[in-house]
């Protein structure tokens, strides 16, 4: 029965996203017209449709995962607020659960993604379509050799977010930078028992990219209590329960800056994550004890 699940729960979401990205694909052409009106009207066009797409993977869970997604906290949130979302990574799964919470609540997720993203088939597309930012990250090696280049992954994923001021946007943005497995935790020596160390440059390079647009975060803690899933065992119904926590918190303006060429930012803005991710940790213990 699982094996059944499973792949009617992924062939359900191939056609749903097949059928959804050639709306998106053609409302993205036609927001190529430079009229600020027009692109602000095309873009909440394209924001609906994702939001329907996500509705429909609801359905889907509820047919064939039917996993229940006990929500422990949610604060009053708004769909005409810009926001920062950040949240613990254990699995893929994570982030069809965030949306899922998320849904109609926030503006519609936009990831940073890596540039090379772009050319993963049919969603790759989807993703330039909804105005997810690429950005092209250079190492201090290939910096060393082109120092010319220095600075311009900045203003390159600065100018992608401009069109972020036409409406209300959400980043996500998931800290550890990878996701979480006992190898990982175990070499990086981190000092929480169920994350990985938090990695501030990614938080403080979306802020900075967003030029003080966003003024509101977002921390959402993800627990499951019957271990780590994989992809496969949410889809084909081998998860019963995840719980999920919601917390808000604003963003001053002390939290934008250069964490790359300013060493006093740096370290304070890697303390205050840090605060955040202590935080975290604290709430996935209260959460184990509320649980189980």
């Amino acid at each position: 029965m699982r094996l059944i699940n499973g792949i009617l729960s992924a062939v359900f979401y191939v056609l749903n996203t097949i059928f959804w990205v050639l709306p998106i694909l053609g409302l993205a052409l036609l927001k190529l017209l430079p009229i600020a009106g027009w692109q602000r009207c095309m873009s909440y066009l394209l924001d609906g449709c994702a939001s329907c797409w996500i509705k429909i993977n609801g359905i889907n869970q509820a047919l064939f995962s039917r996993t229940k997604v006990n929500v422990l906290n949610m604060p009053q949130l708004s769909e005409e607020q810009w926001y920062l979302v950040i949240a613990n990574h254990q699995s893929w799964v994570d982030i069809l659960v965030l949306q899922r919470v998320l849904n109609g609540k926030i503006p519609f997720l936009k990831f940073f993604l890596k540039q090379q993203l772009i050319y993963v088939p049919i969603i790759g597309l989807a993703w330039w379509a909804l105005d997810f930012p690429f950005m092209k990250r250079y190492s201090k090696d290939f910096l060393a050799k082109n120092p010319h280049l220095k600075g311009k992954d900045v203003e390159t994923t600065k100018a992608s977010c401009q069109k972020f001021k036409l409406k209300p946007v959400s980043v996500m943005n998931f800290v550890e930078g990878t996701r979480f497995t006992p190898k990982k935790w175990q070499q990086q020596q981190s000092p929480h028992a169920n994350l990985l160390k938090p990695k501030a440059g990614g938080v403080a390079f979306a802020l900075n990219a967003m030029s003080g647009a966003i003024d509101n975060m977002v921390d959402v803690t993800i627990f499951y209590p019957g271990g780590i899933p994989t992809f496969w065992q949410f889809i084909s119904g081998q998860v019963s329960q995840v719980v999920v926590d919601v917390e808000t918190a604003k963003i001053d303006a002390g939290l934008i800056g250069d964490y790359e060429n300013d060493p006093e930012f740096k370290q304070s803005f890697q303390q205050w994550v840090n605060q955040c991710w202590d935080a975290k940790q604290q709430r996935l213990e209260q959460i184990k004890t509320q649980v189980t």
